[in-house]
Protein backbone atom coordinates (compact mmCIF):
# COMPACT_ATOMS: atom_id res chain seq x y z
CA UNK A 1 0.00 0.00 0.00
CA UNK A 2 2.83 2.42 0.79
CA UNK A 3 4.36 1.89 -2.66
CA UNK A 4 1.00 2.51 -4.29
CA UNK A 5 0.61 5.75 -2.36
CA UNK A 6 4.13 6.83 -3.31
CA UNK A 7 3.28 6.33 -6.97
CA UNK A 8 -0.06 8.12 -6.56
CA UNK A 9 1.62 11.09 -4.88
CA UNK A 10 4.39 11.25 -7.48
CA UNK A 11 1.88 11.10 -10.32
CA UNK A 12 -0.28 13.80 -8.70
CA UNK A 13 2.72 16.11 -8.27
CA UNK A 14 3.91 15.56 -11.84
CA UNK A 15 0.43 15.95 -13.31
CA UNK A 16 0.17 19.25 -11.48
CA UNK A 17 3.40 20.40 -13.13
CA UNK A 18 2.31 19.22 -16.57
CA UNK A 19 -1.10 20.88 -16.35
CA UNK A 20 0.40 24.14 -15.09
CA UNK A 21 2.97 24.14 -17.90
CA UNK A 22 0.21 23.50 -20.42
CA UNK A 23 -1.94 26.31 -19.03
CA UNK A 24 1.08 28.61 -18.95
CA UNK A 25 1.93 27.82 -22.58
CA UNK A 26 -1.67 28.62 -23.55
CA UNK A 27 -1.43 31.96 -21.76
CA UNK A 28 1.91 32.83 -23.38
CA UNK A 29 0.60 31.90 -26.84
CA UNK A 30 -2.57 33.92 -26.28
CA UNK A 31 -0.68 37.01 -25.15
CA UNK A 32 1.77 36.77 -28.04
CA UNK A 33 -1.02 36.43 -30.59
CA UNK A 34 -2.70 39.57 -29.30
CA UNK A 35 0.43 41.57 -28.47
CA UNK A 36 0.16 43.99 -31.38
CA UNK A 37 -3.52 44.85 -30.96
CA UNK A 38 -4.81 46.69 -27.92
CA UNK A 39 -8.16 45.16 -26.85
CA UNK A 40 -11.08 47.27 -28.06
CA UNK A 41 -12.19 47.91 -24.48
CA UNK A 42 -8.91 49.75 -23.83
CA UNK A 43 -7.99 51.20 -27.22
CA UNK A 44 -9.00 54.73 -26.22
CA UNK A 45 -6.98 54.87 -23.01
CA UNK A 46 -4.03 52.43 -23.27
CA UNK A 47 -1.26 53.16 -25.76
CA UNK A 48 0.30 50.42 -27.91
CA UNK A 49 3.61 50.85 -26.07
CA UNK A 50 1.93 50.43 -22.67
CA UNK A 51 0.06 47.38 -23.93
CA UNK A 52 3.27 45.93 -25.36
CA UNK A 53 5.01 46.37 -22.01
CA UNK A 54 2.13 44.61 -20.24
CA UNK A 55 2.27 41.74 -22.73
CA UNK A 56 6.03 41.34 -22.33
CA UNK A 57 5.69 41.45 -18.55
CA UNK A 58 2.92 38.82 -18.62
CA UNK A 59 5.02 36.50 -20.81
CA UNK A 60 8.08 36.94 -18.61
CA UNK A 61 6.04 36.28 -15.48
CA UNK A 62 4.94 32.96 -16.94
CA UNK A 63 8.55 31.95 -17.43
CA UNK A 64 9.36 32.87 -13.84
CA UNK A 65 6.27 31.05 -12.56
CA UNK A 66 7.31 27.86 -14.39
CA UNK A 67 10.80 28.06 -12.88
CA UNK A 68 9.33 28.57 -9.41
CA UNK A 69 6.95 25.63 -9.89
CA UNK A 70 9.80 23.33 -10.89
CA UNK A 71 11.85 24.47 -7.92
CA UNK A 72 8.96 24.04 -5.47
CA UNK A 73 8.18 20.59 -6.86
CA UNK A 74 11.83 19.56 -6.51
CA UNK A 75 11.84 20.69 -2.87
CA UNK A 76 8.57 18.83 -2.27
CA UNK A 77 9.93 15.58 -3.70
CA UNK A 78 13.21 15.98 -1.83
CA UNK A 79 11.41 16.47 1.50
CA UNK A 80 9.17 13.42 0.94
CA UNK A 81 10.35 10.69 -1.40
CA UNK A 82 13.92 11.99 -1.28
CA UNK A 83 14.16 11.62 2.50
CA UNK A 84 14.73 15.28 3.34
CA UNK A 85 12.11 15.44 6.08
CA UNK A 86 13.33 12.12 7.50
CA UNK A 87 16.87 13.55 7.69
CA UNK A 88 15.66 16.69 9.48
CA UNK A 89 13.65 14.52 11.88
CA UNK A 90 16.71 12.43 12.73
CA UNK A 91 18.76 15.51 13.53
CA UNK A 92 16.03 16.95 15.74
CA UNK A 93 15.55 13.59 17.51
CA UNK A 94 19.27 13.52 18.29
CA UNK A 95 18.79 16.64 20.43
CA UNK A 96 16.62 14.62 22.85
CA UNK A 97 14.27 17.52 23.65
CA UNK A 98 11.28 15.51 24.74
CA UNK A 99 8.25 14.50 22.69
CA UNK A 100 6.38 17.81 22.50
CA UNK A 101 9.45 20.03 22.23
CA UNK A 102 10.96 17.76 19.58
CA UNK A 103 7.73 17.93 17.60
CA UNK A 104 7.65 21.73 17.70
CA UNK A 105 11.35 21.89 16.83
CA UNK A 106 10.79 19.59 13.85
CA UNK A 107 7.94 21.72 12.52
CA UNK A 108 9.90 24.95 12.88
CA UNK A 109 13.12 23.46 11.51
CA UNK A 110 11.34 22.14 8.43
CA UNK A 111 9.62 25.44 7.76
CA UNK A 112 12.93 27.25 8.23
CA UNK A 113 14.68 24.96 5.75
CA UNK A 114 11.91 25.57 3.21
CA UNK A 115 12.17 29.32 3.76
CA UNK A 116 15.95 29.36 3.39
CA UNK A 117 15.74 27.33 0.18
CA UNK A 118 13.27 29.86 -1.26
CA UNK A 119 15.54 32.88 -0.65
CA UNK A 120 17.47 32.78 -3.96
CA UNK A 121 14.25 32.66 -5.99
CA UNK A 122 12.65 35.44 -3.93
CA UNK A 123 15.76 37.59 -4.31
CA UNK A 124 15.80 37.01 -8.06
CA UNK A 125 12.11 37.95 -8.36
CA UNK A 126 12.66 41.14 -6.37
CA UNK A 127 16.06 42.42 -7.46
CA UNK A 128 16.28 41.09 -11.02
CA UNK A 129 12.84 40.39 -12.43
CA UNK A 130 10.77 43.19 -10.87
CA UNK A 131 13.74 45.55 -11.13
CA UNK A 132 14.03 44.97 -14.87
CA UNK A 133 10.44 46.15 -15.37
CA UNK A 134 10.80 49.15 -13.08
CA UNK A 135 8.57 47.92 -10.27
CA UNK A 136 11.04 47.09 -7.49
CA UNK A 137 11.78 49.60 -4.74
CA UNK A 138 12.91 47.11 -2.11
CA UNK A 139 16.44 47.64 -0.84
CA UNK A 140 18.63 44.75 0.30
CA UNK A 141 18.26 46.05 3.86
CA UNK A 142 14.47 45.95 3.69
CA UNK A 143 14.57 42.49 2.07
CA UNK A 144 16.75 41.08 4.85
CA UNK A 145 14.74 42.87 7.55
CA UNK A 146 11.49 41.42 6.21
CA UNK A 147 13.07 37.97 6.12
CA UNK A 148 14.30 38.10 9.72
CA UNK A 149 11.04 39.59 11.01
CA UNK A 150 9.13 36.88 9.19
CA UNK A 151 11.26 34.16 10.76
CA UNK A 152 10.88 35.60 14.26
CA UNK A 153 7.15 36.12 13.88
CA UNK A 154 6.68 32.70 12.31
CA UNK A 155 8.73 31.09 15.05
CA UNK A 156 6.67 32.72 17.77
CA UNK A 157 3.18 32.32 16.32
CA UNK A 158 3.88 29.12 14.41
CA UNK A 159 5.67 27.56 17.34
CA UNK A 160 2.85 28.36 19.74
CA UNK A 161 0.20 27.02 17.36
CA UNK A 162 2.21 23.89 16.56
CA UNK A 163 2.76 23.22 20.27
CA UNK A 164 -0.96 23.52 20.98
CA UNK A 165 -2.03 21.30 18.08
CA UNK A 166 0.63 18.67 18.82
CA UNK A 167 -0.41 18.65 22.47
CA UNK A 168 -4.05 18.11 21.41
CA UNK A 169 -2.99 15.32 19.05
CA UNK A 170 -1.22 13.56 21.91
CA UNK A 171 -3.79 14.10 24.65
CA UNK A 172 -7.30 14.42 23.18
CA UNK A 173 -7.89 10.84 22.04
CA UNK A 174 -9.57 9.68 18.83
CA UNK A 175 -11.42 12.96 18.27
CA UNK A 176 -8.29 15.10 18.57
CA UNK A 177 -8.78 16.37 15.01
CA UNK A 178 -12.06 18.09 15.96
CA UNK A 179 -10.48 19.89 18.92
CA UNK A 180 -7.42 20.76 16.83
CA UNK A 181 -9.73 22.24 14.21
CA UNK A 182 -11.38 24.44 16.84
CA UNK A 183 -7.92 25.58 17.95
CA UNK A 184 -6.99 26.34 14.34
CA UNK A 185 -10.15 28.38 13.73
CA UNK A 186 -9.71 30.31 16.99
CA UNK A 187 -6.07 31.04 16.18
CA UNK A 188 -6.96 32.18 12.66
CA UNK A 189 -9.60 34.58 13.95
CA UNK A 190 -7.22 35.88 16.61
CA UNK A 191 -4.52 36.57 14.02
CA UNK A 192 -7.08 38.21 11.72
CA UNK A 193 -8.16 40.47 14.57
CA UNK A 194 -4.63 41.31 15.65
CA UNK A 195 -3.05 41.69 12.22
CA UNK A 196 -3.80 45.41 11.64
CA UNK A 197 -2.76 46.55 15.13
CA UNK A 198 0.06 44.22 16.10
CA UNK A 199 1.55 42.46 13.09
CA UNK A 200 1.27 44.62 9.96
CA UNK A 201 2.97 47.63 11.65
CA UNK A 202 6.08 45.48 12.08
CA UNK A 203 6.57 45.55 8.32
CA UNK A 204 5.01 48.79 7.13
CA UNK A 205 4.22 52.30 8.32
CA UNK A 206 0.52 53.16 8.54
CA UNK A 207 -0.48 56.82 8.64
CA UNK A 208 -4.08 58.04 9.16
CA UNK A 209 -5.44 59.54 5.96
CA UNK A 210 -5.24 63.32 6.24
CA UNK A 211 -8.41 65.39 6.28
CA UNK A 212 -9.33 66.91 2.95
CA UNK A 213 -11.53 66.35 -0.08
CA UNK A 214 -10.60 62.66 -0.32
CA UNK A 215 -11.26 62.04 3.36
CA UNK A 216 -14.61 63.85 3.06
CA UNK A 217 -15.58 61.61 0.13
CA UNK A 218 -14.60 58.49 2.05
CA UNK A 219 -16.46 59.53 5.21
CA UNK A 220 -19.58 60.26 3.17
CA UNK A 221 -19.32 56.88 1.43
CA UNK A 222 -18.90 55.04 4.74
CA UNK A 223 -21.97 56.83 6.10
CA UNK A 224 -24.04 55.98 2.99
CA UNK A 225 -23.06 52.33 3.29
CA UNK A 226 -23.53 52.20 7.06
CA UNK A 227 -20.01 50.92 7.56
CA UNK A 228 -17.99 51.40 10.74
CA UNK A 229 -14.22 51.16 10.75
CA UNK A 230 -11.38 51.82 13.14
CA UNK A 231 -9.84 54.20 10.65
CA UNK A 232 -8.57 54.91 7.15
CA UNK A 233 -4.81 54.52 6.73
CA UNK A 234 -2.15 55.05 4.08
CA UNK A 235 0.55 52.36 3.87
CA UNK A 236 4.05 53.01 2.58
CA UNK A 237 3.76 50.43 -0.19
CA UNK A 238 6.20 52.48 -2.26
CA UNK A 239 8.93 51.32 0.12
CA UNK A 240 8.92 47.95 -1.62
CA UNK A 241 7.18 48.29 -4.98
CA UNK A 242 5.50 50.70 -7.37
CA UNK A 243 2.46 48.41 -7.63
CA UNK A 244 -0.70 49.94 -6.16
CA UNK A 245 -3.42 48.32 -4.09
CA UNK A 246 -6.08 48.84 -1.42
CA UNK A 247 -7.55 46.42 1.09
CA UNK A 248 -9.51 45.88 4.29
CA UNK A 249 -7.98 44.13 7.23
CA UNK A 250 -9.05 43.15 10.71
CA UNK A 251 -12.13 41.73 12.34
CA UNK A 252 -15.06 43.27 14.16
CA UNK A 253 -14.47 46.83 15.29
CA UNK A 254 -10.76 46.45 14.53
CA UNK A 255 -11.40 46.68 10.77
CA UNK A 256 -9.16 49.11 8.93
CA UNK A 257 -9.22 50.54 5.44
CA UNK A 258 -5.72 50.63 3.94
CA UNK A 259 -4.60 52.40 0.78
CA UNK A 260 -1.13 51.98 -0.69
CA UNK A 261 0.49 55.38 -1.12
CA UNK A 262 1.24 54.36 -4.71
CA UNK A 263 -2.49 53.96 -5.38
CA UNK A 264 -3.32 57.40 -3.99
CA UNK A 265 -0.61 58.90 -6.19
CA UNK A 266 -2.10 57.47 -9.40
CA UNK A 267 -5.89 57.77 -8.86
CA UNK A 268 -8.19 60.77 -8.55
CA UNK A 269 -10.32 61.19 -5.39
CA UNK A 270 -13.42 60.05 -7.27
CA UNK A 271 -11.61 56.93 -8.46
CA UNK A 272 -10.34 56.14 -4.97
CA UNK A 273 -13.91 56.48 -3.68
CA UNK A 274 -15.14 54.01 -6.30
CA UNK A 275 -12.39 51.50 -5.44
CA UNK A 276 -13.32 51.78 -1.77
CA UNK A 277 -17.00 51.22 -2.61
CA UNK A 278 -15.99 47.98 -4.31
CA UNK A 279 -14.01 46.85 -1.27
CA UNK A 280 -16.85 47.81 1.08
CA UNK A 281 -19.13 45.56 -0.91
CA UNK A 282 -17.24 42.46 0.18
CA UNK A 283 -18.32 43.22 3.75
CA UNK A 284 -21.81 44.52 3.05
CA UNK A 285 -22.63 41.57 0.77
CA UNK A 286 -21.29 39.09 3.36
CA UNK A 287 -18.49 37.88 1.09
CA UNK A 288 -15.95 38.01 3.92
CA UNK A 289 -17.95 35.81 6.35
CA UNK A 290 -18.78 33.47 3.46
CA UNK A 291 -15.09 33.04 2.72
CA UNK A 292 -14.31 32.55 6.40
CA UNK A 293 -17.00 29.87 6.62
CA UNK A 294 -15.70 28.12 3.52
CA UNK A 295 -12.18 28.22 4.90
CA UNK A 296 -13.42 26.79 8.20
CA UNK A 297 -15.34 24.03 6.42
CA UNK A 298 -12.39 23.08 4.25
CA UNK A 299 -10.04 23.05 7.22
CA UNK A 300 -12.51 20.83 9.12
CA UNK A 301 -12.44 18.34 6.26
CA UNK A 302 -8.67 18.62 6.23
CA UNK A 303 -8.28 17.91 9.94
CA UNK A 304 -10.71 14.98 9.71
CA UNK A 305 -8.66 13.55 6.85
CA UNK A 306 -5.44 14.09 8.80
CA UNK A 307 -7.01 12.33 11.79
CA UNK A 308 -7.49 9.26 9.60
CA UNK A 309 -4.18 9.44 7.72
CA UNK A 310 -2.19 9.82 10.94
CA UNK A 311 -3.21 6.26 11.86
CA UNK A 312 -2.14 4.73 8.51
CA UNK A 313 1.40 3.40 8.28
CA UNK A 314 1.35 3.60 4.46
CA UNK A 315 0.87 7.37 4.69
CA UNK A 316 4.24 7.78 6.40
CA UNK A 317 6.11 5.10 4.48
CA UNK A 318 4.70 6.30 1.15
CA UNK A 319 6.12 9.77 1.80
CA UNK A 320 9.57 8.73 2.97
CA UNK A 321 9.09 8.53 6.75
CA UNK A 322 9.95 5.29 8.56
CA UNK A 323 9.45 6.58 12.13
CA UNK A 324 5.96 8.01 12.52
CA UNK A 325 5.11 10.84 14.89
CA UNK A 326 2.42 13.48 15.29
CA UNK A 327 4.79 16.13 14.00
CA UNK A 328 5.70 14.20 10.86
CA UNK A 329 2.01 13.49 10.21
CA UNK A 330 1.23 17.21 10.46
CA UNK A 331 4.14 18.22 8.22
CA UNK A 332 3.53 15.54 5.59
CA UNK A 333 -0.10 16.56 5.36
CA UNK A 334 0.78 20.26 5.01
CA UNK A 335 3.33 19.79 2.25
CA UNK A 336 1.69 16.94 0.31
CA UNK A 337 -1.94 18.11 0.29
CA UNK A 338 -1.52 20.86 -2.36
CA UNK A 339 -0.51 18.20 -4.89
CA UNK A 340 -4.12 17.04 -4.79
CA UNK A 341 -6.18 20.11 -3.86
CA UNK A 342 -5.06 22.25 -6.84
CA UNK A 343 -7.89 20.58 -8.74
CA UNK A 344 -10.29 22.77 -6.73
CA UNK A 345 -8.76 25.93 -8.20
CA UNK A 346 -11.32 26.49 -11.02
CA UNK A 347 -14.30 26.23 -8.67
CA UNK A 348 -12.76 28.54 -6.06
CA UNK A 349 -11.65 31.03 -8.71
CA UNK A 350 -15.14 31.07 -10.29
CA UNK A 351 -16.71 31.75 -6.90
CA UNK A 352 -14.27 34.59 -6.30
CA UNK A 353 -14.99 36.12 -9.72
CA UNK A 354 -18.71 36.00 -8.94
CA UNK A 355 -18.05 37.97 -5.75
CA UNK A 356 -16.00 40.51 -7.71
CA UNK A 357 -18.84 41.08 -10.17
CA UNK A 358 -21.26 41.53 -7.27
CA UNK A 359 -18.91 44.00 -5.61
CA UNK A 360 -18.66 45.97 -8.86
CA UNK A 361 -22.46 46.15 -9.02
CA UNK A 362 -22.54 47.41 -5.43
CA UNK A 363 -19.93 50.05 -6.27
CA UNK A 364 -22.01 51.39 -9.15
CA UNK A 365 -24.92 51.89 -6.73
CA UNK A 366 -22.93 53.76 -4.07
CA UNK A 367 -20.29 55.48 -6.22
CA UNK A 368 -19.66 56.10 -9.93
CA UNK A 369 -19.20 52.99 -12.03
CA UNK A 370 -17.38 54.93 -14.73
CA UNK A 371 -14.91 56.19 -12.14
CA UNK A 372 -14.31 52.58 -11.02
CA UNK A 373 -13.75 51.59 -14.65
CA UNK A 374 -11.27 54.43 -14.99
CA UNK A 375 -9.52 53.41 -11.79
CA UNK A 376 -9.21 49.82 -12.98
CA UNK A 377 -7.78 50.91 -16.30
CA UNK A 378 -5.20 53.05 -14.51
CA UNK A 379 -4.27 50.21 -12.13
CA UNK A 380 -4.02 47.71 -15.00
CA UNK A 381 -1.75 50.18 -16.79
CA UNK A 382 0.40 50.98 -13.74
CA UNK A 383 0.79 47.31 -12.80
CA UNK A 384 1.37 46.17 -16.41
CA UNK A 385 -1.46 43.67 -16.03
CA UNK A 386 -2.27 41.34 -18.91
CA UNK A 387 -5.37 42.84 -20.55
CA UNK A 388 -5.98 39.78 -22.71
CA UNK A 389 -5.93 36.34 -21.10
CA UNK A 390 -6.48 32.78 -22.24
CA UNK A 391 -9.93 31.69 -20.97
CA UNK A 392 -8.78 28.31 -19.66
CA UNK A 393 -5.72 29.76 -17.92
CA UNK A 394 -7.95 32.44 -16.42
CA UNK A 395 -10.42 29.81 -15.19
CA UNK A 396 -7.67 28.20 -13.10
CA UNK A 397 -5.73 31.24 -11.94
CA UNK A 398 -7.76 34.43 -11.95
CA UNK A 399 -9.68 35.36 -8.82
CA UNK A 400 -10.86 38.52 -10.62
CA UNK A 401 -12.77 38.75 -13.92
CA UNK A 402 -10.83 39.38 -17.15
CA UNK A 403 -10.03 43.10 -17.43
CA UNK A 404 -11.88 43.75 -20.71
CA UNK A 405 -15.01 41.95 -19.52
CA UNK A 406 -14.99 43.71 -16.18
CA UNK A 407 -14.50 47.22 -17.54
CA UNK A 408 -17.07 46.79 -20.32
CA UNK A 409 -19.58 45.48 -17.80
CA UNK A 410 -19.02 48.46 -15.51
CA UNK A 411 -19.70 50.81 -18.39
CA UNK A 412 -22.77 48.91 -19.49
CA UNK A 413 -21.16 48.18 -22.84
CA UNK A 414 -20.04 45.00 -24.52
CA UNK A 415 -17.53 46.64 -26.81
CA UNK A 416 -15.43 49.70 -26.08
CA UNK A 417 -14.39 52.10 -23.39
CA UNK A 418 -15.29 55.52 -24.81
CA UNK A 419 -12.71 58.27 -24.92
CA UNK A 420 -14.74 60.11 -22.27
CA UNK A 421 -13.75 57.52 -19.67
CA UNK A 422 -12.66 59.45 -16.51
CA UNK A 423 -8.96 60.00 -16.91
CA UNK A 424 -6.44 59.09 -14.21
CA UNK A 425 -3.23 60.87 -13.46
CA UNK A 426 -0.09 59.44 -15.01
Amino acid sequence: MSTTFSILFLVAALVHVVVEFWLSSRQVSHVRRHRETVPAAFAAVVTPSEYGKAADYAIARQGLARAELLFDTAVLLWLTLGGGLAAIARRVAALDLGTLSSGVALVLATLLVMSVLSIPMAAYRTFVFEESYGFNRTTPGVFISDLVKGWLLGGFLGGALAALILWVMAKAGATWWLIAWLVWVAASLLILWGWPRLIAPLFNKFTPLADGSLRARIDALLQRCGFQTEGVFVMDGSRRSSHGNAYFTGLGRAKRIVFFDTLLESLTPAQVESVLAHELAHFRLKHVPQRLLLSAAMSLIGFALLGWLARQSWFYLGLGITTASDATALLLFMIALPSFTWLLSPALAAWSRKHEFEADDFATQHADGRELAGALVQLYRDNASALSTDPLYSAFHDSHPPPAVRVARLLGSASTVPAALPAATS
